[in-house]
């Protein structure tokens, strides 16, 4: 597991190591700058013509002591400030005293040509606003001029927080940045601007970062193959548990389908598939080990009966927004006393019935798996709102709502009040097509009909739908990827994990 990090908690380990473990912010820059220059000969840049540009804070006094190394290995580098010399912190102004005193030079604009390297230190991981007039345009140049682009920390321009764009920001190659990944870094679009990420160890102390509440993280290969479920050698479908799929409508059986083949191979015991009559004869072809149970109306008893019989559910796939879908997700949270997932068309009758779907206190797990969409319903907010904001208003929902929330974007986040906040790394552009989201769905709610609680099901359910996405998009390429190639190659992505 590897943590990530915002602006803010960034901010907070390096006082805490300045402050209570004694380590000078002038000696954390100047590992920082020899971090940063290793990498560059490490990746074999050159050197030879290289640019670098600072600003007044102390990620500007990074790039001057970097400056200072180049000149002491023999380089001459063009050494921009480009800050107001009113702000500087005093380490960057004592930064720049140490270059000046090796005979460095710095000029106090940008200019123009070819060079074999542009270092951008002139904003790092503390931006919050809006890049406008002066700045503004010297980012654009910097893009526009040659040369391989470095940037120290973070590209300048884009959010820590967020990964977005405030207003430009420059393009790198190349980002070092340091002690923990920024979720700026993970999140787009910040990461199309990263370039390759090196994460340096400068020795800045992140140990009390794993007691906040809120905390983001990444996984490993090793963190996914512990959470796998056991297979035990004397076992029966019982032992993997008994899944209710409540989804499809009327010319919606695809949806059905998807969630009950994602749960039968991600190692469900028994999936009931509850939906509308008209849907028996494809199912039953289609998926021939699934049992069929069908309604033509709302039948309250029924409904009860099967959510008795079940060890976890799935609702919402392709059932619609009418009045029968709506009775059927009201008592399904209501009376279910094991974990529930809610997907799609179950969302969209959540966020509009919010009083009367209050669900029971006995159900002991829920699961949500909105789009940004369908969220931005729940959490009456915008799109653009939910983008610029989406850690904190997640972390609000889940707490609210008692919940485990998978946030589905091109980085999905799941969420949850214990269990923190993992970003998804895994999972392409091939996989935006309909009936994705179908076989997402499917697999957690396999997960969790094995025994998993919400939060690791979600977490490893996620994982390997993005598996199962990358090898897909080995196998077909970026544009013919179908929902039910991600069920073909599901088996890889276990397979993956088990060896």
């Amino acid at each position: 597991m590897r943590y990530l990090v915002n602006g803010a908690q960034m901010k907070r380990a390096d006082q805490y190591t300045i402050r209570e473990v004694g380590i000078p912010s002038l000696e954390l820059m100047e590992r920082a700058a020899v971090s940063c220059v290793k990498v560059m000969e490490e990746e074999g840049l050159d050197l030879s013509r290289a640019c670098i540009v600072c600003g007044s804070g102390n990620n500007g006094g990074d790039g001057f002591a970097i400056a200072r190394l180049l000149w002491q290995k023999g380089y001459a580098p063009l050494v921009c400030f480009v800050g107001n010399a009113s702000h500087c912190t005093e380490e960057t102004k004592r930064q720049m005293e140490r270059l000046l005193e090796i005979g460095g030079e710095i000029c106090n604009e940008f200019k123009d040509g070819e060079y074999s390297i542009i270092i951008d230190a002139v904003f790092g991981v503390g931006l919050s606003r809006k890049v406008e007039g002066k700045y503004f345009d010297i980012l654009e140049k910097m893009n526009r001029a040659g040369g391989v682009k470095f940037a120290v920390d973070m590209p300048s321009g884009i959010s820590a927080d967020t990964g977005g764009v405030l207003g430009t920001a420059f393009r790198a190659d190349l980002t070092v940045t340091f002690q923990l990944e920024k979720l700026g870094l993970v999140l787009y679009p910040g990461k199309e601007y990263a370039g390759k990420v090196s994460v340096t160890d400068i020795g800045i102390h992140t140990e009390g970062l794993s007691k906040e509440s809120r905390l983001m993280y990444l996984c490993e290969s090793g963190d996914y193959r512990k959470m796998l479920p056991v297979r035990k050698a004397d076992s029966n479908k019982g032992t993997y548990g008994k899944l209710l799929v409540i989804a499809g409508s009327k010319g919606m059986s695809g949806a059905a389908f998807l969630n009950a083949k994602a749960a039968y191979l991600s190692g469900a015991g028994l999936v009931r598939i509850y939906t509308p009559e008209e849907n028996r004869v494809i199912l039953q072809q289609l998926l021939p080990e699934a049992v069929i149970s069908t309604y033509t109306e709302y039948r309250k008893e029924e409904l009860k009966g099967l959510l008795s019989w079940a060890d976890a559910i799935c609702i919402g796939s392709g059932i619609g927004t009418k009045e029968t879908a709506c009775k059927l997700l009201e008592t399904t949270l209501q009376k279910a006393e094991v974990p529930c997932l809610v997907d799609a068309d179950g969302l969209n009758l959540l966020a509009g019935h919010w009083e009367e779907m209050e669900y029971s206190k006995d159900v002991k797990t829920l699961v949500l798996t909105p789009h940004m969409k369908e969220m931005s319903r729940l959490v009456r907010r915008s799109v653009g709102e939910l983008k610029e904001g989406r850690m904190g208003i997640l972390g609000e929902f889940v707490e609210s709502q008692n919940c485990t929330c998978v946030l589905k974007d091109s980085r999905t986040v799941v969420a949850s009040p214990t269990g923190g906040m993992y970003v998804n790394r895994s999972g392409n552009a091939s996989m935006a097509k309909a009936g994705s989201g179908d076989v997402l769905a499917g697999i957690i709610a396999g997960l969790l009909a094995q025994g998993m609680d919400g939060h690791r099901a979600s977490v490893l359910g996620v994982y390997l739908h993005g598996r199962s996405g990358d090898y897909a998009q080995a196998a077909k390429g970026s544009y013919s990827v179908m929902a039910q190639d991600l069920l073909l190659y599901l088996s890889e992505a276990f397979k993956e994990l088990e060896f």
